[in-house]
This record gives C-alpha cells, sequence and structure tokens, in this order.
C-alpha cells in the first residue's frame, strides 16, 4: 500500500480524485482518517445502487469493502488516500446433497423431494457469485423440469413438464446439477455443482375400475352335491400400484340365490340343488379394488343343474334336416360322451342307418333295371322280367305294385298272382353260360315251397326245365339238362341255406351259372353251394316251354303251383355271359349312406370299420376325447339329383370296457333320423312343330317324313325367390318364382299313335338303328307305336327323335294321322307334357277348266306356342317354319267362301245399277209433271212409312258402304259419284220442307209402275 499526504483538494477535485482512484483499483475502494480510530459515518456509492450511508469504524491504514466507491468529507487540513487491489470472487461451485428421493401423484406436477432440493454455495452473500441462478437434468426422455424459487437461499423444486401415467411408466431416474450466477450480472465465470442422483416414484391414482376377464361364465353342477367350488371368476384392475390393481372383494348381486363367492373369486352353492326345482341358475357377479372402486360392468354366470350324471352321449339333435343337392352333412356336430370320470380302458361305437324302407333297401337310381344294368357296364342283351307297364311291356299291368317309392318299381306278390312272360322275352340255352338277377323281399315265413321264377312244360307234361324257388330259408336253384346221348347223373338242384332268404329285408341275389358251376352273390357277396343234387337229363319231346314269376306251371294240370309270397324287383336275365364283379357291386351300392372323414388333428388312435354298404360305421378307441372328434364327423351323404324324401333313422350303441369290469359303466343307445326333404322336381317341356301336311308321295317315300324335326326338350326347375326389401315390414310384398334351366337325363321317351293302331301291312314308324346303336337307345316297336329306352341326356334323345320318321305306302284313303309323345325320367317319376303332332296328306288333284282366283300357297305351317311352360329367365328360338301344303278341306273352304263374295259383289253391283237407273227417271218425270199439273198435285204421305222408308235406306247404305270396301277401284269410283251428287242435293238452296218432300217424291216414285 503506498501512503502520502495528499494537499487540500476543493470539492470538486477531490470527487474526481475519488473517482479516478476507483476506476483505477478496478472497483477497489478508498477512505481516509485522521488520527486513533474514530466511528463515522461513511457515505458508499456503488455502481449500481448509488451512494448509501453506514457507520463503519475506520482505521488507519485498514482496507474497506473491495469493489465499492465512497466519499468521506475529510477536512481541509489533513486527508489520506489509500488505493486497494479488488479481492479475488467466485471461489466456490455450489453443492447439492449427493441423492435425491421424490414422490409425484399422477394427477399432479410437483415433485416432493427429501431432502428438499437447496443448493448452498460458500461464496454467498456475495451477490452473483453466492446466488443460485438455476438447475441442469441429464437424462433421455425425462419429462420433468428443475426452477429455482430463491436464488439468494439456493431453494428449488422439480416439476413435471406433462401428465404422468403410473400405468405407463412407474418410477424415473436422473442426475441434476446446480450452478450459481457467476461473477456478474452476464453470468461469466459461473460455476456448476457435482451431478447429484434423482429417484422420483410416481403415485398411483384410483383411475380404472375392475374389468372381468370374461364376458360370462357357464358352470354345472351336479344336483344332490355341495362341492367346494363350481367356478371361479376373475376381474383384473388396470391401476399401477398394489392398492388400486388388486381385487380385493367380489360380490353376487343377484338376491336370495344358493351360491356365494370369496374374496379370491371363487362360487360355490350352499346348499343341495335340484334339477328339478331350478334348471339354471343366472347370478350377477361384480367385484370391488381395494380401493372400493365397483367394476364398471358386473358379468353374469349360469350354473347349470344337471342331474345325476349318467353315462351317455350329449349334445345331439335327433333331427337333421338335409336339402338335396348339399354334399355331406355332418350328423353329430357337437357330440360328446359323459363317462361320469369313471375311468375306461375303451370304448366301441356303432352308427346305423336304417335305409330298408326306402326303395329296395335303400336309395338308388330307380331306372328300369335294363339301364342299370347298361349304366354299369353290363354287356347289351339283358332280358328284363318285370318292367313297368307299357303298351308294348303289358304283362305286368294286372299285378299289383308298391306305389309309394318314387317310381322304384316293385312287385307285390301275395301268394295268388303270377306273371306268365310272353313267348321270345327270353333265350335261353343250358350250355351257354347265363345270369339271372334279381331283387327280393322275401317274407312271411313259410315252409312250402315257393317259386321265383319257372320254366316248365306248357301243355302235358309238369317238367320243370330250370327255376328259383325258396324252400323254408333255403334258396334252390333247378338246373334239367337237354337230352342228350349220354344219360347220367349230372348236377340238376344247388342249394344255399341263408338267412337272407327269410329275413323280410330287401336283398340282391345275382345267380352266376355256367354249367356245371354256379355262383351265387348275395348283396355282392359271393356264396358257394351248401349241397348239389344230381338227375338225369329231360327226355326228349317237343312240348313248348311256359316262363313264368311268382309261381310255377303245370302243363299237365294246366294251374299254377308253388305261389311265391312276398316282393320282387328288376328281375332279368342275360344270356351268353356272366355277370362281371364290378357290375354286381354297381347294382347293389346304394347312393345314399354314412361318410366319415377324419381331419389329421383330430381321431388319432381311433380305428373305424365300415360296412359294403355305407349303412353301418364302427368305431373304436381308448381316448374319450379323440372319440368325440371322431364322431363329430360322422356324416350323411346322398349322391342323387332327386333323392326320395323321407326319414333315415339312426341308430348310435356303444360297448365301454373298463379296467375293473365290475364298475364298467353302461352308455344307453341312441336314436334320431335324418329327414331328406324334397327336391324341387323338375318340369320336363317338349314343344316344337304340332301341325303340318306333305304330299302324298312324301309319306310313300322310303325315307317317309320326320315326324318331330324341330323338336326340343329342355327341363327347368322353379325356385322362390325373396325380395330384396324386408317383406316382413311390408305385406304387400311377395315372393317371386323364378324358372331356371337344369340338365338332367331322360330314360324313356314314348310315341303313340292317336286314333286306329298302326297297320303294319301299309305303315310304320322307322328309325336308324346304326345311330340308336351309337347313341347306347334303345327302340321296341308295336302296334301303337315306338317306345325308346336307355338312360341319356336330353340332347341324345332330341336328336334321336328328329330322325323318326312315319311312312306310309297307301295313302289314298288317308288324310291325316295324329301322334303323341311323352318323355320321362327315372322310371316314370318326373314326366314331360304330352306333345302331340298332327301329320296331313296332300292328295294331287286333277285341273280344272276354271282356275281360283285365290292360288293356294306353296306350303305353310302352324308353329305351336305352347302356354303350360313356364320358362321365365329363357328365351327359346321359335322354329323357322316347314314349307307344307293346306289340307283338302281347306281348300274347299277357301273355294266356297270366294264364290260368296263373289255372288255378293255381283248382286250389289247390279242392284246400284238399277238404282240409278231409277234415279234418273225420277228426275226427268217430276219436271215435266210439275210444269203439267204442279198446282192441283195433291199428295198424302204416310209418316210412318216415311220413317221406315228412311231407317231402311240409311241400313241399306250402310250395307253398301261395308260392301264397297271390298270392291275394286271401279266401284270406289262410282261411290265418289253418288257421295259429290247427295252433297249437291243437300247444299242446294232448299230447305227442310224440299228435302221432306223430295224424300216423299223418292218414295212416291219407287211405288210408281212403269
Amino acid at each position: 500500500m503506498l501512503r502520502r499526504p495528499a494537499p487540500a483538494l476543493a470539492p470538486a477535485a477531490r470527487l474526481l480524485l475519488l473517482l479516478a482512484a476507483g476506476l483505477l483499483g478496478g472497483g477497489g475502494g478508498v477512505w481516509a482518517t485522521r488520527g486513533a480510530p474514530d466511528d463515522v459515518d461513511v457515505t458508499f456509492h456503488d455502481v449500481t445502487s448509488g451512494p448509501r450511508t453506514q457507520q463503519r469504524s475506520l482505521h488507519k491504514g485498514s482496507v474497506g469493502v473491495a469493489g465499492k466507491a465512497f466519499l468521506v468529507p475529510l477536512p481541509s487540513s489533513a486527508v489520506t488516500l489509500a488505493f486497494l487491489p479488488p479481492p479475488s470472487v467466485n471461489k466456490h461451485k455450489p453443492w447439492l446433497e449427493p441423492t435425491y428421493h421424490g414422490i409425484v401423484t399422477e394427477n399432479d406436477n410437483t415433485v416432493l423431494l427429501d431432502p428438499p432440493l437447496i443448493a448452498l454455495d460458500k461464496d454467498a452473500p456475495l451477490r452473483f457469485a453466492g446466488e443460485i441462478c438455476g438447475f441442469t437434468i441429464h437424462g433421455q426422455n425425462v419429462p420433468f423440469d428443475a426452477v429455482v424459487v430463491d436464488k439468494s437461499t439456493g431453494e428449488g423444486e422439480i416439476r413435471s413438464r406433462e401428465k404422468l401415467d403410473c400405468e405407463l411408466q412407474k418410477d424415473y431416474t436422473f442426475t441434476i446439477q446446480a450452478y450459481d450466477c457467476g461473477k456478474g450480472p452476464d453470468g461469466a465465470g459461473m460455476k456448476k455443482s457435482h451431478k447429484a442422483t434423482v429417484h422420483i416414484q410416481v403415485n398411483d391414482v384410483n383411475e380404472y375400475a375392475p374389468v372381468f376377464k370374461e364376458k360370462s361364465y357357464k358352470a354345472s353342477v351336479v344336483e344332490g352335491k355341495q362341492s367346494g367350488s363350481i367356478l371361479r371368476v376373475e376381474a383384473v384392475d388396470a391401476d399401477c400400484s398394489p392398492q388400486f390393481s388388486q381385487i380385493c372383494s367380489y360380490e353376487i348381486v343377484t338376491p336370495d340365490v344358493p351360491f356365494t363367492v370369496d374374496k379370491d373369486g371363487y362360487i360355490k352353492n350352499t346348499e343341495k340343488l335340484s334339477s328339478g326345482k331350478e334348471h339354471q341358475y343366472k347370478l350377477t357377479v361384480t367385484a370391488y379394488d381395494c380401493g372400493k372402486k365397483r367394476a364398471t360392468e358386473d358379468v353374469l354366470v349360469k350354473v347349470s343343474i344337471k342331474p345325476t350324471c349318467t353315462p351317455g352321449w350329449q349334445g345331439w339333435s335327433n333331427r337333421i334336416e338335409y336339402e338335396p343337392g348339399t354334399g355331406a352333412l355332418a350328423v353329430f356336430p357337437n357330440i360328446q360322451l359323459e363317462t361320469c370320470d369313471e375311468p375306461i380302458a375303451s370304448v366301441q361305437v356303432t352308427v346305423e342307418l336304417e335305409t330298408s324302407h326306402i326303395g329296395k333297401g335303400c336309395d338308388r337310381d330307380t331306372y328300369s333295371e335294363k339301364s342299370l344294368h347298361r349304366l354299369c357296364g353290363a354287356a347289351a342283351g339283358t332280358a328284363e322280367l318285370l318292367p313297368s307297364p307299357s303298351s308294348s311291356l303289358n304283362w305286368t299291368i294286372g299285378l299289383p305294385t308298391d306305389n309309394g317309392h318314387d317310381s322304384d318299381q316293385v312287385f307285390e306278390f301275395n301268394g295268388t298272382q303270377a306273371v306268365r312272360i310272353p313267348d321270345g322275352i327270353v333265350s335261353l340255352d343250358p350250355k351257354e353260360p347265363f345270369t339271372i338277377s334279381v331283387w327280393m323281399r322275401h317274407g312271411p315265413f313259410g315252409r312250402k315251397k315257393e317259386t321265383v321264377l319257372c320254366s316248365s312244360d306248357k301243355t302235358d307234361m309238369n317238367r320243370h326245365h330250370y327255376s328259383l324257388y325258396i324252400h323254408g330259408c333255403r334258396l334252390i336253384f333247378l338246373l334239367r339238362q337237354d337230352p342228350s346221348e349220354e344219360r347220367k347223373y349230372r348236377p340238376a338242384e344247388f342249394h344255399w341255406k341263408l338267412n337272407q332268404v327269410c329275413d323280410e329285408e330287401w336283398h340282391h341275389f345275382v345267380l352266376n351259372v355256367e354249367f356245371p358251376s354256379v355262383t351265387l352273390y348275395v348283396d355282392g357277396v359271393s356264396h358257394e353251394p351248401l349241397s348239389v343234387t344230381e338227375d338225369y337229363p329231360l327226355h326228349p319231346t317237343k312240348i313248348e316251354t311256359q316262363l313264368v314269376v311268382g309261381a310255377c306251371w303245370q302243363g299237365g294240370d294246366q294251374h299254377m303251383t308253388q305261389f311265391f309270397r312276398g316282393n320282387l324287383a328288376g328281375l332279368t336275365i342275360r344270356s351268353g355271359k356272366l355277370a362281371d364283379k364290378k357290375v354286381i357291386d354297381c347294382l347293389y351300392t346304394c347312393k345314399e349312406g354314412l361318410d366319415l372323414q377324419v381331419p389329421e388333428d383330430g381321431g388319432r388312435g381311433v380305428q373305424i370299420q365300415a360296412s359294403s354298404s355305407q349303412a353301418v360305421l364302427t368305431l373304436e378307441g381308448d381316448d374319450v376325447g379323440e372319440l368325440d372328434k371322431a364322431m363329430q364327423h360322422v356324416s350323411y351323404l346322398n349322391s342323387r339329383q332327386f333323392p326320395t324324401p323321407g326319414i333315415r333313422r339312426l341308430k348310435i350303441t356303444s360297448t365301454v370296457k373298463c379296467f375293473n369290469e365290475a364298475t364298467c359303466i353302461e352308455v344307453p343307445p341312441v336314436e334320431g333320423y335324418v329327414m331328406v326333404l324334397q327336391p324341387e322336381e323338375p318340369k320336363i317341356s317338349l314343344s316344337g312343330i304340332h301341325h303340318f301336311a306333305r304330299a302324298a308321295s312324301e309319306f310313300e317315300s322310303p325315307e317317309g317324313v320326320f315326324l318331330f324335326p324341330e323338336l326340343r326338350i329342355i327341363s327347368t326347375i322353379t325356385r322362390e325367390v325373396e325380395p330384396e326389401s324386408d317383406g316382413a315390414e311390408d305385406p304387400t310384398v311377395q315372393e317371386s318364382l323364378v324358372s331356371e334351366e337344369i340338365v338332367h337325363d331322360l330314360d324313356t321317351c314314348e310315341v303313340t299313335v292317336e286314333g286306329e293302331e298302326l297297320n303294319p301291312e301299309q305303315e310304320s314308324l322307322e328309325m336308324d338303328m346304326a345311330h340308336l346303336q351309337q347313341k347306347g337307345i334303345e327302340v321296341s316297336h308295336s302296334d301303337l307305336g315306338v317306345v325308346f329306352t336307355g338312360v341319356d341326356t336330353m340332347a341324345n334323345y332330341e336328336e334321336v327323335l328328329h330322325l323318326l320318321r312315319y311312312r306310309n305306302w297307301h295313302t289314298r284313303s288317308l288324310l291325316d294321322r295324329k301322334f303323341k309323345l311323352v318323355c320321362s325320367e327315372l322310371n316314370g317319376r318326373y314326366l314331360s307334357n304330352e306333345f302331340k303332332v298332327e301329320v296331313n296328306v296332300i292328295h294331287t288333284a286333277n285341273p280344272v277348266e276354271h282356275a281360283n282366283h285365290m292360288a293356294a300357297q306353296p306350303q305353310f305351317v302352324h308353329p305351336e306356342h305352347r302356354s303350360f311352360v313356364d320358362l321365365s329367365g329363357h328365351n327359346l328360338a321359335n322354329p323357322h317354319p316347314f314349307a307344307v301344303v293346306p289340307s283338302t278341306a281347306t281348300v274347299v273352304i277357301v273355294v266356297c267362301v270366294s264364290f260368296l263374295v263373289f255372288m255378293i259383289i255381283l248382286g250389289v253391283f247390279r242392284i246400284r245399277a238399277a238404282h240409278q237407273r231409277t234415279m234418273r227417271d225420277q228426275d226427268t218425270g217430276k219436271e215435266n209433271e210439275m210444269d203439267w199439273d204442279d198446282s192441283a198435285l195433291t199428295i198424302t204421305v204416310n209418316p210412318m212409312e216415311t220413317y221406315e222408308d228412311q231407317h231402311s235406306s240409311e241400313e241399306e247404305e250402310e250395307e253398301e258402304e261395308e260392301e264397297e270396301s271390298e270392291d275394286g277401284e271401279e266401284e270406289e269410283d262410282i261411290t265418289s259419284a253418288e257421295s259429290e251428287s247427295s252433297e249437291e242435293e243437300e247444299g242446294g238452296p232448299g230447305d227442310g220442307q224440299n228435302a221432306t218432300r223430295q224424300q216423299q217424291l223418292e218414295w212416291d216414285d219407287s211405288t210408281l209402275s212403269y
């Protein structure tokens, strides 16, 4: 420090010196003392805050506060100036606690810290250096800010920048630093504290209510038992804290129910329950969290009271509806086997489909037996002994039939009926192989011989050449050999003892005979004869044989014997070739049955067996769960396009094997049925040209006349289509019917002649046989017409019928011929309309002297417009008219009408000419008469006659106008002239009296005689 005496200065100079001293000192202080210490008032001049006065004890040579400039009033005689260097500032950095723990609530933003956030600085109380200016937070995605509450004390707090969610994040950890204000207001020389760790926990708010895990709960309890717990309901809470996220209690809201629920959600019954009293209880349960907040939605709990556990199948329906054409239908989709928790070793289940009342044991195609053989691939040459009655096959007309099987032709024999087969239907040589096939249901059981088929002597003797008959439960086939040079015993009777012969059920029997070997197939399974009896060949005779079905003809006694009792169908004989096993299986195979397609993930370890008829399925396994899955895939399938509607009964029988046979459970059988709905019936429609004529020479030509050149065959079904709008709301909206064309086969088309039968000596219906063989359609002729048989498409039948020709080589007395065509499907189950055709014969007439003024058209047709066919949605092209000639009756009518019209025109012309002549004479006489004595002329007129004449004149004029419209141009000219004359008379200068007088004169003139 430098001291020196200073001369006295003026006040202004003294002030400048102090200011200079202050500036030079860089903020240092200066003061002066005199003598000993003394307490004086000192005025401080602060650059920022200005002057302020403090009492200080000043000592000589002491140092004042740095950065302050003050002025002491000094005596002028003595003053001491001191120049002090500035002291060091902001030596220390702020200080924080090493760790802080904080708590913040979800709905608040201020964090409560322990300890409180206070930053200390040893530079205090210096301004800036001893003050805290802020805090800095270090960390990623920290939603907090630290703010200074008081700079001088260093107090601060932490606040959240956004709303916190405990459910998303429960706590946060980050570091914080404090920094001072530096050396001055600009913050220069700022110092930071060390980094302190802050742990903040987010406190939960009970904002979420409990929610149940399931929308509803179901359980069942056996009656009479009071179990520990029936089921458990469970709710969850989305809050994050244990206090609010835990479910503290459950409560049954429904009053007066015999159930209780504990804090863990377990429901149990408080008393023994009875299914007779209440079949099912419905409970409403709610939940509370530990914050006493109730669940937003209560849950429904259904508790079913089951009767005392009874082993058996559950979850099945006794009625299953099957719609035709929908493929396989699962019949037990939800079935389960209840074993009442009994340990079982294995279960065997048998599912049976009962179809014995449908057709011949099940649903099959109802075509004729001959057609079925052809469909199955059998060779041609099958003779059908029991065909559907028709005009050409009429020997079964009087035989009782079973008409309840949708045209499946079944014939009934009650022990008194038999059918004689006409000669020539069957040609059988015992030396060659042949096959006999028949569907048979025999019963009731009897001990007498009953003959199915018998060929015996027609007269004189009672020898049986071959026969198939039943004796008890034995089926016997007799085959006697024709006379031969060797007279030795040969096999003659083949015996089979079978239950199928007398069980009163339908069975399919096929005999393959290739002497001396005979093989019997029953329902597709071969059987060898039980015994064979030998006999001598027959004696040679010339007696004809008689083939009978249902009995045997005794030629010597001339009566029937050994009548059959039961039902027969499809009896056929085919000579020359044996039936193949594939054909036999095809004939027997049902079109309906049970099917089981087990998926890969179900039915493991289950053994499955199916019968040949697909009517019985057997399943066996040791895992009840896998067995249930297999049973749920058992399905019913009917592959027919038009199945037979009705009931098919189902039956399930089960056998359970347990480890302990004494306590093994018994499963009662289950019975239900499949209802096959009525299929949509097709409507077969025939259309084309129904009336035409041809010259007689065409009928007599070798080609003849084609009867159905433009025939069209279509089939439609009618469906009900619901309207797009809601018909229930609008009662005026009705369902509409829409016809859709479908494609199916035909098996018969019959063409019959109407009126007199065909005379083979002068007329015939002919067909190209080679074309028929290519189509696989057979034709049979009779005096009534022709019958086309064979299962084929409608298009092929159209093509065949287009080629049917009618020939008549004696047409002199023939004017017309009428024919009728009817087609059918499934052996007459679906019939078409009757399509009638009339053909007229045009005979050549001798030329006449005067030709008719109406030239006949060379040919004409009448295309048919049928109104019975509803073909909505189908546009059928009209057939092109054929060129034909009008009939004789039509020509005669046209000539007569023309002659009558000509006579009328001629008469009208003559009447008009006479009327005009009369008018001219009237005008001449009237003028002379009036000139001669007009004044004295007196005319008396009858007014009634005048009115009648006027009325008759008007009628004549109307008739004349109608006749004039039919005349030529000459008549039109005459009419025009008369019209002009009439207009001149009406439009003349005369008045009404003149007109009346003129009419009277005209009437008088008409009565004059010249």
